[in-house]
């Protein structure tokens, strides 16, 4: 018994294979998109971003860290930190664990918790593929080396400017 040679059974599997490696290899670049998505609806350029908070971002150098302060009564002066894939003064050095612990928890590698100031308890229901988004965005950064001041103690005279947290009296 002869049967026909039909090239539509041999070429779907082979464009089945083509198509789930091409969605494969686009991930990347798609969580990218949405990880660049979420930081910018997630304001972390207004806290990351040198000249931010006086109406002038430096877009040349993106989430590199801020050059103005926060001072949280009894707290102390926090700066929005590097946030770039620099390995000395930015996030290059932290796993991307690390990177979700802090956004979640606002725990830092070195086990220092992140100022209030930082929504890190509005992060913390976040879904594991924005959290695996957002770090493949910051991944995606080019390394900005900007080592940000501080945090300055209650008691330390910050060396940048910064806005005060004022609590209302009761």
């Amino acid at each position: 018994m002869r049967t026909r040679f039909n090239p539509g059974r041999l070429l779907r599997p082979a464009l089945a294979l083509s198509l789930l490696l091409a969605a494969a290899i686009d991930a990347p670049a798609r969580d990218t998109a949405r990880g660049a998505y979420l930081v910018g609806i997630m304001g972390c350029g207004d806290c990351h971003t040198a000249g931010t908070m006086q109406g002038k971002p430096d877009m040349a150098r993106p989430l590199g860290g801020s050059d103005v302060g926060w001072q949280v009564p009894g707290m102390g002066v926090f700066v929005g930190s590097n946030l770039t894939p620099d390995r000395e003064t930015g996030l290059g050095a932290w796993s991307d664990a690390e990177i979700v612990t802090a956004l979640r928890t606002g725990v830092r590698p070195d086990g220092r918790q992140l100022a209030p100031v930082m929504p890190y308890m509005g992060y913390k229901n976040m879904t594991d593929a924005d959290a695996d988004a957002i770090v493949a965005y910051l991944r995606s950064l080019k390394p900005v080396s900007t080592k940000v001041p501080g945090p300055f103690g209650p008691t330390e005279k910050p060396t940048l400017p910064y806005f005060t947290l004022v609590m209302p009296g009761k």
